[in-house]
């Protein structure tokens, strides 16, 4: 009777440290889903994800097949509705699985209210924050890393062939979301080695390991086809270390010193190893350092000769800290005499945390806090032009603010465009050269106005000069038409130029030079 008193509260204690997490990540995802504008990368999900799946299935065979079954999920999600919110609340819903898995974690391996804290820890994180409203896939890999590390903690505690094939599965499922993932077998294997666990779970552990790295492998060995995606990520170096520091454990300097200053109490005083002496449990310390640490190094380390060191692509280790933080604050507290007294002062401690980052939470959610506002773009095209101008993208890649918002660009000819996007198996449609474009501007009815749509912060650099194609559009465009304004938004512009019907140069216009690039 006895037993059973103590495993009602035990277990409200066990849901609560799961639930509460959830509800707070929830609640901070859906708090301004709705920025007004998709990124360009948020972008590529929104127009890639609503082609047929045979038209997917053909872009991936050139581009982005890392993002291939995220992209065939979205195809799902988007076909009951195809708006900006819609996009992000995968996101959000991952986000608050995670935050409930790492509160799981840590009642596992410690107690209800250490899972508590570490899941709140994770639900107000910023940088957490951030891809829980993105339209990408991290958010969704960061919740197969935790459910994956969930698994391994089970199957190590009383191991059997369904136990690790689910394992397996997990990791499998999480690497084919994005293939950095696979960087948790690792993390996973010094886990065990640091835990001391028998021969058994070294068998049944390197068979899931082994069947999951087979599942992964094409994808990793077909990508390197398209390794040039990523040609533009640099070296990193200690800046890159400090900036995944301060996203780990927060980007404010008090609240990232009390975090890591709890990790490391954690790992100088390590919680005991609890439950009973026949289901031993996987100590705390041994299971969220190594998921914090060894996907960094790794990728940190094979970034010195293929530089592919991003934070995005390392979020699924971030649960560690808060896992260690969150043990740290179980050593400071747990000689309070009273339970609910510490779990009020580590629940107050995670609230001064969110109020001590409530302002980066604040830019989190305007556009600005992304790379570009092509809705901006496109709303200055839908405001300005009219059916029957035409309209020019350069680069060629700035035509996915067309794709993305296609309604301000209706009636509207592409001087450029031989294949769309979705017909040519590419990201932004095939373009054809310069000597075509002379002619079509040639052939444009008398008073027909072009549109110039720029990428400011390519155009008129090194790396737009550097590419032949894009540079002659340019040229061929300043040579035929003239250029009458310009409206700059942030990272794009929109020119209005009038071109001579006979394909000559209008008269006073000289030669115009592509807008200069504008800073972010």
């Amino acid at each position: 009777m006895g037993a059973t008193r103590a495993a009602g509260p035990a277990g409200a204690a066990g849901r609560a440290a799961a639930l509460a997490p959830a509800t707070v990540a929830a609640a901070l995802g859906l708090w301004g889903l709705d920025r007004g504008s998709m990124w360009r990368d948020e972008g590529a999900t929104f127009q890639v994800a609503r082609r047929s799946v045979t038209e997917i299935l053909r872009l991936l065979g050139s581009v982005d097949v890392v993002h291939g079954l995220y992209y065939l999920l979205m195809h799902v999600v988007l076909a009951v509705r195809a708006d900006e919110v819609t996009l992000r609340l995968p996101s959000v819903a991952a986000t608050a699985g995670t935050a409930a898995l790492v509160g799981v974690l840590g009642s596992r391996l410690a107690r209800p209210r250490v899972g508590l804290w570490a899941g709140l820890l994770y639900a107000v994180n910023p940088f957490v924050g951030h891809y829980a409203q993105e339209g990408r896939s991290y958010a969704l890999v960061a919740a197969g890393a935790a459910l994956a590390t969930l698994l391994l903690v089970r199957a190590a505690e009383r191991g059997s062939a369904a136990r690790w094939a689910a394992y397996g599965a997990a990791v499998a499922v999480t690497g084919l979301l994005h293939e950095f993932a696979v960087l948790l077998l690792p993390a996973h294997g010094l886990t065990l080695l640091v835990s001391c666990v028998p021969w058994r779970t070294w068998r049944g552990w390197a068979c899931a390991a082994l069947a999951a790295c087979a599942a992964v492998a094409p994808l990793a060995l077909f990508s390197r086809g398209q390794s040039g995606q990523v040609s533009w990520i640099r070296t990193p170096g200690s800046a890159q270390v400090r900036a995944l520091v301060l996203d780990f454990a927060g980007p404010g300097s008090a609240v990232a010193a009390v975090t890591l200053a709890l990790a490391a109490l954690a790992l100088l005083a390590p919680l005991p190893r609890s439950g009973p002496p026949e289901a031993p449990r996987l100590p705390l310390h041994a299971v969220a350092l190594p998921l914090a640490l060894v996907p960094p190094v790794l990728l940190y380390a094979a970034s010195q000769s293929t530089p592919v060191f991003l934070d995005r692509y390392l979020l699924f280790c971030l649960a560690g800290v808060p896992l260690l933080a969150a043990a740290g604050a179980e050593r400071l507290l747990g000689f309070l005499p009273w339970r609910g007294v510490a779990v009020a002062a580590g629940v107050a401690a995670v609230v001064a945390s969110f109020l001590g980052q409530f302002a980066v939470h604040q830019r989190e959610r305007l556009p600005a806090s992304r790379g570009d506002e092509p809705a901006r773009v496109a709303a200055a095209v839908g405001r300005l032009a009219r059916p029957g101008d035409a309209v020019l993208f350069l680069p060629h890649h700035e035509r996915r603010t067309a794709l993305i918002y296609p309604r301000d660009f209706t009636g509207l000819r592409d001087l450029t465009l031989r294949r769309t996007a979705a017909a040519s198996g590419t990201l932004y449609g095939e373009e054809t050269g310069a000597s075509e474009l002379r002619r079509r501007i040639g052939r444009l009815p008398p008073g027909t106005r072009v549109w110039a749509v720029w990428d400011t912060t390519t155009v008129g650099g090194r790396w737009f000069r550097a590419q032949r194609a894009e540079y002659a559009k340019s040229r061929v465009l300043g040579a035929l038409c003239r250029e009458e304004s310009t409206v700059f938004v942030r990272g794009g512009a929109v020119s209005r130029y009038a071109c001579a019907s006979d394909g000559s140069k209008p008269p006073d216009g000289g030669v115009t030079s592509p807008p200069p690039p504008s800073h972010r």
